[in-house]
C-alpha cells in the first residue's frame, strides 16, 4: 500500500465517511492538532520510561479515538466505521492516576515553571499541545456536533498531564521551580 495517494495535492482531504474538505477546515485542525498531541506523547512516553508508560500508551489509543470522532461528521459514520467510545470510566482513569500521584507530591503554594528534566518539560509540552487541541474542539463543537466526553476527556488530560510532570521531576530528583512574579 501505497502512503501517498495525491489526492491532497490541491488543498484538500477526505474525512472518515468519504467527504472531501479544505485542509484548513477546522474540524482538519481540531483532529491534526489532536494527532500532534500523540506525537508530543510517543515522545514523553519514550522520554519517561518505565514511569507512566502503560497510562501513556492507553492515553495515545484514547487520542487516536478523539481524532477518529472529529474526522467523521455524524454518529452513523461513526457507528459504521466502528469507532470506539470515549467514557466516563477513561475520564475517572484519568482521575485516579491524578489522585495516586498527587498523594506523594508536596502541595503546591505557587504556580510552577516548567522544565528541570527532560520527562517533565515534554510533559508541560503535551500539556499545552492539549490545551490547544481542547480549544479546537471547543471551536468546532460551536458549529457541528461533538461529544462533550472528547472535550472533557481533553480538559482533564492536560490536567494529568501538569500532575505527570511535577510527579516526573519528583521521580528524577528535581524540585519545583516556582514562579516568582517580580514586584
Amino acid at each position: 500500500m501505497k502512503i501517498y495517494t495525491r489526492t491532497g495535492d490541491k488543498g484538500e482531504t477526505g474525512l472518515l465517511g468519504g467527504a472531501r474538505v479544505q485542509k484548513s477546515d477546522l474540524r482538519i485542525e481540531a483532529y491534526g492538532t489532536v494527532d500532534e498531541l500523540n506525537s508530543h506523547v510517543g515522545l514523553l512516553r519514550d522520554l519517561a520510561m518505565p514511569h507512566h508508560g502503560e497510562l501513556l500508551v492507553t492515553i495515545q489509543h484514547a487520542l487516536f479515538t478523539i481524532g477518529s470522532h472529529l474526522a467523521s461528521s455524524s454518529a452513523e459514520e461513526r457507528a459504521r466505521f466502528k469507532v470506539p467510545a470515549i467514557t466516563e470510566a477513561d475520564i475517572t482513569g484519568l482521575e485516579q492516576a491524578m489522585d495516586a500521584m498527587d498523594m506523594g507530591l508536596e502541595p503546591m503554594r505557587s504556580f510552577i515553571l516548567p522544565g528541570g528534566h527532560p520527562c517533565s518539560s515534554q510533559a508541560h509540552i503535551c500539556r499545552t499541545v492539549c490545551r490547544r487541541a481542547e480549544r479546537r474542539v471547543v471551536e468546532l463543537a460551536a458549529i457541528a456536533e461533538v461529544d462533550g466526553l472528547l472535550i472533557r476527556y481533553l480538559n482533564r488530560l492536560s490536567d494529568y498531564f501538569f500532575v505527570l510532570a511535577r510527579d516526573l521531576s519528583k521521580v528524577h530528583g528535581v524540585p519545583d521551580t516556582p514562579w516568582r512574579p517580580k514586584g
